[in-house]
């Protein structure tokens, strides 16, 4: 039996795909730089950061030395607060609360996720979150998803799990966990929300 759901956050839980374009096209746009530009200026920092072998903090100097830009430090936190979140899913999140578990687990910067969760009174929502960054493994690796199942205190069995890349469906899938897969270009909320259903009734 179903105990728990989990969740992908950006392209699940937001409307950007990915945090990294989140983050990248706010400050482009607040700054009026290119695009492109601040994505390849970024992207060069950006797996270390989703592991958490460095911070925003430090990448920042050289990011900005990058862009030839001497950006402050505030816009990227703004950045993280102008994320988009998905009102329906998140919807969907708070009546799932009422009968099972809900966990996030994501592939992202630590200060980014607690920001946002703080920002927008999310906190209370998760009865556990799984950050890359703090426990430095990524969705391609089962560890973030055997933290999830210690706090939870649940089976592999007993768990679907939600995410917008095919990629990081396989280790859940081969944990024993049940996945879905949320197509992030059509956003097709009904056919998502019956395919959930379906997934938890099996």
């Amino acid at each position: 039996m179903i105990k728990a759901v989990l969740f992908d956050f950006d392209g699940v839980l937001t409307i950007e795909k990915t945090g990294s374009a989140a983050i990248t096209k706010y400050i482009a746009k607040r700054c009026g730089l290119p695009a492109e530009q601040v994505r390849i200026c970024y992207r060069r920092y950006n797996q270390a950061l989703l592991l958490g072998e460095m911070t925003h903090a430090e990448i920042w100097p050289a990011f900005c030395e990058a862009l030839g830009q001497s950006l402050d430090y505030q816009l990227l936190t703004d950045s993280f607060r102008a994320t988009e979140l998905d009102a329906d899913m998140l919807c969907l999140l708070r009546q799932l609360r009422t009968e099972y578990r809900i966990a996030l687990v994501t592939d992202n910067k630590s200060d980014r996720i607690r920001t946002i969760l703080e920002c927008n009174n999310l906190d209370d929502l998760f009865d556990a979150v799984a950050v890359s960054a703090e426990l430095g493994s990524g969705k391609t690796d089962r560890r973030i998803f055997d933290y999830v199942l210690e706090r939870l205190d649940l089976r592999p069995e007993e768990c679907v799990f939600i995410d917008n890349a095919g990629k990081n469906l396989i280790v859940p899938e081969q944990m024993g966990i049940r996945t879905l897969l949320f197509d992030d270009e059509a956003r097709d909320f009904p056919r998502f929300q019956a395919q959930l259903e379906a997934a938890l009734a099996r």
